[in-house]
């Protein structure tokens, strides 16, 4: 593997390509698991392994609003640790390291049930999860660019222009998606469809914006399909970009712009 790396997002490659990323967890921990172990992954030490070589990469949010955010977040602290995995900054995950930093942040949109879980351990835990959390994500970045480059795998949007680049202006892109810069009537941002207007040579894999089934539009595929609501956790398998899901349950009422699955 060489490596490359630049302000908050990397550019990689490895011997063999063959990536498994799984769109917005949430919480869903059972879920999950239940995919990982569809998907012929097999648990060695503190880790999953594919017999294949694969590696396993999260598009980010990988805690509040589902019943179990701790365990899937010691999941993936564990996968990037010892497993080989990466982990993209959602702006959940970007949300939670704040909160730990002690800047101000608002409670709400799921933050409080990962809160919760966390107060209610030990000090000594706390602390240790803590300390493990900000070295995990400080080790990550806000975008992933693999196999030449072919390959970019975000949580919130990215456009060609912007790959290899970092700014704050595209911070807020990979977090975020791309919005119009004015609001709904219940504070939420308009979002503009970037997908839409895509042309780049690189496929691009992200999450953060629930669509009711994944498919490829424009070299692009967005893999959160609202699990957590009761829709699908996504996996998208590279380069053979296919599509494997497990069921959610509604641990958590949507009020979203899309409809999660029936």
């Amino acid at each position: 593997m060489s490596e490359q790396r630049e302000r908050n997002f990397r550019i990689l490659e490895f011997k063999e390509n063959k990536f498994d990323i799984i769109g917005d967890i949430h919480g869903c921990y059972d879920e999950l698991l239940e995919l990982v172990l569809k998907l012929g992954y097999e648990k060695k030490g503190q880790a999953y392994f594919h017999p294949e070589g694969r590696r396993l990469i999260s598009v980010g949010d990988v805690a509040d609003k589902g019943p179990k955010n701790l365990l899937a977040l010691e999941f993936w602290m564990d996968q990037v640790v010892y497993g080989g995995g990466f982990w993209i900054h959602g702006n959940h995950c970007n949300k939670l390291y704040r909160y730990f930093l002690g800047n101000k942040v608002r409670i709400s949109h799921g933050l409080e049930d990962t809160i919760v879980e966390f107060e209610k351990c030990p000090k000594e835990e706390r602390l240790a999860f803590r300390n493990r959390f900000m070295s995990c994500y400080k080790s990550q970045c806000y975008y992933l660019l693999l196999d030449k480059q072919r390959l970019a795998v975000v949580h919130g949007g990215l456009r060609e222009e912007s790959m290899g680049r970092f700014s704050n202006k595209i911070r807020a892109v990979c977090l975020y998606g791309e919005t119009a810069g004015v609001y709904e009537g219940t504070g939420k941002p308009i979002r503009l469809d970037w997908a839409a207007e895509y042309r780049g040579k690189a496929f691009v894999v992200y999450g953060h914006t629930v669509q009711e089934v994944p498919e490829i539009v424009h070299n692009t595929a967005d893999i959160d399909q609202g699990c957590v609501y009761g829709g699908y956790l996504t996996a998208l398998r590279y380069p053979e970009r296919e599509f494997v899901q497990v069921r959610g349950k509604p641990y958590a009422e949507y009020s979203g712009d899309g409809r999660v699955p029936e």
